[in-house]
């Protein structure tokens, strides 16, 4: 139904592998320095020198220190045994775990001259890692922002729990805002989802066992148009951030702008028509949303998927018009 496509994986042992993709194929090679949900932890030195010495396109980062996150998780285990709730998740997953893996891994980047991009910055000492005057065309190191973490604070853990536990944690309103400002100023270079739709029973776990992570493409625009008519980032930044960097940033092919011979991506809005989330329009196959019961004013009318009518008034046309991308890397 939407235009798609993939990272490739890495892992500690599939190098190899790495090496042989096809670097028009796929948006980049992912490799994750702290677990998540999944199992595709990359802790080896010797395979993170490999990857960022020889990777033929963009390595994208998910950065947690592993050892720092386990002596957190040791350490309130000891004091709560099972007992440990979402509060203490960014706590757990802190802002120290965040900085120490990603300035690794813009060390790596530099040493090696890599095409790095970090993904999901949550703290606002991360964003001093990264440069804004240089042209986004021209840069070797970006980042990336994700909605979560330009909406929510670890305040807001008191009411929703483990439907915002995510990895990286939302952390202080003082990282919300510092990483707004970054998106701003041009220290990070594009937002994105992060969209993981684990199921509602999955999510109510206790807190050790709960996956990380939440649906969010459908109401990412409609989040950042509420900061737009709260006088926080103009529809001019939100059109750079969440479409024409995102094409120059993974260098798709003919996609990003409104220009002449390219796909026509394009959203329709009305800025002017209040809505509340709820179970009832939501798209999620999962059926459920962290924004519940939350009342944005704009609203998506209409969606054209690569000259398509995809999406009208809250029906999705099942038309398929959804492309593989391609990225022009030769």
């Amino acid at each position: 139904m939407a235009n798609y496509s993939f990272f490739m994986g890495a892992s500690n042992d599939n190098i190899d592998e790495v090496l042989r993709t096809d670097i028009n194929n796929v948006c980049g090679v992912k490799v994750f320095m702290g677990s998540s949900t999944g199992n595709m932890l990359v802790d080896n030195p010797r395979t993170l020198e490999n990857i960022f010495s020889q990777s033929p396109m963009l390595v994208a980062t998910h950065c947690e220190d592993e050892a720092t996150i386990q002596s957190n998780l040791n350490h309130y285990k000891q004091l709560l045994g099972e007992n440990i709730t979402v509060k203490l998740h960014p706590k757990i997953r802190s802002a120290e775990a965040c900085y120490l893996s990603s300035s690794m891994a813009v060390e790596l980047a530099k040493k090696h001259n890599t095409r790095l991009h970090i993904l999901h910055i949550s703290t606002e000492r991360e964003t001093h890692l990264f440069a804004n005057d240089i042209p986004l065309k021209d840069k070797r190191i970006t980042a990336e922002a994700c909605i979560h973490h330009l909406w929510f604070s670890d305040e807001d853990y008191e009411t929703k729990g483990n439907l915002i536990k995510w990895n990286p944690a939302v952390k202080k309103a003082s990282d919300r805002e510092g990483i707004l400002k970054a998106v701003l100023d041009g220290h990070i270079d594009v937002i994105a989802t992060d969209h993981a739709p684990h199921t509602i029973e999955e999510k109510a776990l206790p807190y050790l066992q709960a996956p990380s992570g939440g649906p969010l493409v459908q109401h990412a625009l409609p989040a950042m148009l509420q900061l737009h008519l709260q006088g926080k980032v103009t529809l001019e930044q939100i059109a750079e951030k969440m479409a024409h960097n995102v094409a120059i940033c993974f260098q798709i092919e003919k996609r990003g702008y409104i220009r002449e011979g390219y796909y026509a991506d394009l959203v329709l809005v009305n800025l002017n028509q209040p809505w509340q989330v709820s179970k009832e329009n939501i798209l999620y196959k999962c059926n459920w949303s962290p924004f519940e019961g939350t009342e944005f004013q704009s609203k998506v009318i209409h969606t054209i998927v690569s000259g398509n009518l995809a999406y009208s008034e809250g029906v999705i046309i099942d038309n398929l018009p959804g492309k593989r991308l391609s990225f022009d890397r030769e």
